[in-house]
């Protein structure tokens, strides 16, 4: 399939009600309002191809982009693509949920996510911990350097409450990430939830909202959750 003929596919499959839902999130014009799921018939028949991938990003249609990060082959990019790519993400949406995720399945992903993290700017602060997040959900415990992420917890409870709200998200999952799918280093992350306390964000509507790790923590030790990783980061 080309360029045309997705978008001709992703357009029809648009529905208002879920326009209205991404936009009230953050997307903007251009898109087409396409639930994730209703896009793997589409996936299914292309499976991976960058250079359609690429081609749908640089729409700027957040339907596109989101299905670039579906049918993109990760280990065919390099540093600057995903820096191009977190560069054109303009909330979270696309930070978090294309790009992140997206970088999470290849081998810079630690690298590159360091220094989205040290680079002062929100969104893309907030792509480098959720990164962090899909890799401890998916990826063996082995594969990770306990005294590392033991630093970032501490980046994080010391930074937390300063840092852009987009990002305290990000950290705050990150706590919560580390409690559930990195076992060695759980009794610390939930130390490092509880000395954080509850983080308040959206605090420019009329009704803030708390973010709270020790609760989702508990939650999860609740369900047996502790040790859990998923399968595949991306659908």
């Amino acid at each position: 399939m080309n360029l045309e003929e997705v978008m001709q596919e992703l357009e029809a499959l648009g529905k208002e009600r879920t326009k209205k839902i991404y936009m009230s999130n953050g997307a903007h014009e251009p898109l087409f309002g396409v639930a994730t799921g209703a896009m793997k018939p589409i996936a299914r028949k292309i499976k991976k191809d960058q250079a359609l991938a690429e081609q749908l990003y640089a729409t700027g249609n957040y339907d596109a982009m989101y299905f670039a990060g579906v049918i993109a082959d990760p280990k065919a990019m390099t540093e600057a693509d995903f820096d191009r790519w977190i560069e054109d993400a303009y909330f979270y949406m696309i930070s978090d949920f294309i790009v992140a995720v997206t970088l999470s399945e290849t081998d810079i992903a630690q690298q590159v996510a360091d220094r989205w993290i040290a680079s002062g700017e929100e969104l893309k602060m907030s792509a480098g911990w959720s990164c962090y997040c899909w890799l401890l959900g998916n990826r063996p415990d082995a594969e990770f350097s306990e005294d590392k992420l033991s630093g970032m917890l501490e980046n994080v409870q010391a930074k937390i409450h300063q840092s852009p709200e987009r990002t305290q998200y990000s950290m705050s999952n990150f706590v919560y990430t580390v409690a559930v799918s990195y076992v060695p280093l759980h009794d610390k992350a939930v130390e490092t939830a509880k000395a954080i306390g509850p983080v308040e964000v959206q605090k420019d509507k009329p009704k803030s909202k708390f973010l709270n790790a020790s609760d989702n923590i508990q939650n999860a030790v609740d369900k047996n959750r502790i040790g859990f990783k998923r399968k595949y980061v991306r659908c």
